[in-house]
């Protein structure tokens, strides 16, 4: 259940007089201008699978529940109530039930109800007569069996198994409330939520613009008048219009650590932090000929990650699988345990040279070298570790060429498994295995561009379903050893990168271990 802090007795005044005092502090009124990395496909978050997306329609809707944007690691104990007032578990675990805020409006000024949370629901799991053209986290919630209303205030998820976790991925970035009155095509092109910016407009590759909703049900948010993201493919020029002073803020995690100095030798008023945020760098490799295990083994074998983490993060990066390393991951294993797997030992010399006898195994030596295409999202986040992958892979005979995509067609491209190596980013919602395990490695997700393994698949269900943490961790844990042993997907690296804003820029916090949780902006105003 939700707690709520409160101030009684003699404490009162004092709260009371220190809440005025915050209130004066914060400014209402202004633009803030941040820099936008690329063009996404549309604006509908539910169809998205980018921060190119989340990242500027996030202030337009609201979650039933959001994890606290000034808690910067996202923790089940820091879910905080959003269109929902408060939450209650069934004693069986299937049940998760949730009483509604009243009074809420959509955009366009009709009333939020239950009928809103069935029909996001209904359509994220396939039972809508309208369907998602995209549906990027479909197996989120595979286990979903139906969601019911009493009245308008009051809706229920009941689940086919208990799954502790589903409270944590409704409180992810990626999981606003839709509308039942505005159909998915129109949310494509003009968004309409319960937010605290309204959509104003998306012109590709120009810019995009949300503006103050006057009437938003918390009483004097947001701060801004608007924010406007003007669309800079080219990070050099991004960075050097940032230091220009022609915006009040980066795009969140676009700030290489390299670049990070860069900006505070030129613009030492600007302020820079660097944190890790729980985005893994993945070797996507096709099951079709010739990519046997063998193969993919040698491939996976071939990975020098310090090289990756020292060229790219000067060092910052971190080592980890699947779930994000400690000790800002909850979940991930420790470093020690790592380097008992394949391919994570230190020498790399040693890995290299069992990777050429597989492929020497396999009919590859110096004088039949195997040729083939890498492909990679055409933005600098995969076009520089895909250049480093190019030279390792050598190494091993393998002869790779780059070819790049352009975001709109990014996702759907390895949705279609169009291609047969792959450098990909996967950035988790929330820190929590379901995330990871079911988008991307269950049998019944769109996401799992590698294949299937009923084995892993049942470890995946029952791993969601446990109770306790600690057997949680150690069902985990068998997974992730066995997608290494298989070679399903090597992890190269967790990155780490910066955001910089302007000292006008107040009331920013910066998360650890999500990128997709922090950016409603609410709470953000300008001292100008």
């Amino acid at each position: 259940m939700s707690m709520r802090r409160e101030c009684t007795g003699i404490a009162a005044l004092l709260c009371g007089m220190m809440m005025a005092n915050a209130a004066l502090a914060q400014k209402q009124g202004g633009i803030l201008r941040v820099f936008h990395r690329d063009s996404p496909a549309s604006m509908s978050i539910l169809e998205e699978g980018s921060i190119s997306a989340i990242m500027p329609m996030m202030g337009v809707f609201n979650n039933l529940v959001l994890f606290d944007q000034h808690v910067p690691q996202n923790r089940v104990e820091s879910i905080v109530p959003d269109l929902a007032t408060s939450w209650s578990w069934s004693e069986d675990g299937t049940e998760l039930s949730f009483k509604l805020r009243e009074g809420v409006k959509w955009h366009d000024g009709k009333p939020f109800t239950a009928a809103d949370v069935k029909c996001t629901y209904d359509l994220l799991t396939g039972k809508a007569t309208e369907k998602l053209r995209l549906n990027y986290r479909e197996a989120w919630f595979l286990n979903i069996n139906e969601v019911t209303t009493n009245g308008d205030s009051d809706v229920t998820f009941h689940l086919k198994q208990p799954q502790p976790a589903l409270i944590s991925l409704l409180a992810s970035g990626y999981s606003p409330i839709y509308s039942c009155h505005v159909s998915a095509r129109e949310m494509r092109s003009h968004p309409i939520g319960t937010g605290p910016f309204k959509f104003v407009e998306y012109k590709p590759s120009q810019s995009i613009k949300v503006a103050r909703n006057q009437d938003y049900w918390k009483p004097g948010r947001p701060y801004l008048d608007g924010i406007e993201y003007t669309i800079i493919p080219n990070r050099s020029t991004a960075i050097l219009a940032f230091v220009a002073g022609k915006f009040d803020m980066t795009f969140p995690y676009e700030v290489s650590v390299p670049l990070v100095k860069d900006v505070r030798n030129q613009a030492p008023q600007a302020i820079c932090e660097i944190k890790p945020m729980n985005g893994r760098a993945n070797l996507l490799i096709t099951d079709a000929p010739p990519f046997n295990p063998v193969l993919r083994r040698a491939m996976q074998l071939s990975l020098d990650r310090k090289s990756f983490i020292d060229i790219l993060g000067e060092g910052q990066y971190d080592v980890g699988a699947v779930l994000q390393p400690p000790p800002e991951g909850i979940w991930g294993m420790p470093l020690e345990m790592l380097q008992q797997l394949i391919g994570y030992g230190p020498d790399v010399q040693k890995n290299r040279e069992q990777a050429r006898g597989m492929m020497r195994s396999l009919g590859y030596g110096p004088d039949n070298r195997l040729k083939l295409k890498v492909v990679a999202r055409n933005i600098a986040w995969y076009r520089d570790p895909a250049a480093i992958l190019l030279d390792q892979l050598k190494e091993i005979w393998i002869d790779a060429e780059l070819e790049t995509v352009e975001t709109a067609s990014w996702v759907p491209k390895l949705m279609r498994k169009d291609f047969t190596v792959a450098m990909s980013l996967s950035g988790s919602a929330v820190d929590d295995p379901d995330n990871q395990l079911y988008e991307n490695y269950s049998c019944g997700s769109s996401r799992n561009y590698t294949g299937c393994n009923p084995e892993i698949d049942a470890l995946i269900h029952k791993q969601s379903a446990e109770l306790d943490p600690a057997k949680r961790k150690e069902l985990v844990w068998q997974i992730e050893r066995k997608l290494i042993d298989d070679a399903v997907r090597p992890i190269i690296f967790f990155m780490r990168q910066g955001t910089c804003w302007q000292p006008e820029v107040k009331g920013l916090t910066l998360m650890e271990n999500s990128i997709f949780n922090s950016w409603r902006m609410e709470d953000v105003w300008l001292d100008k």
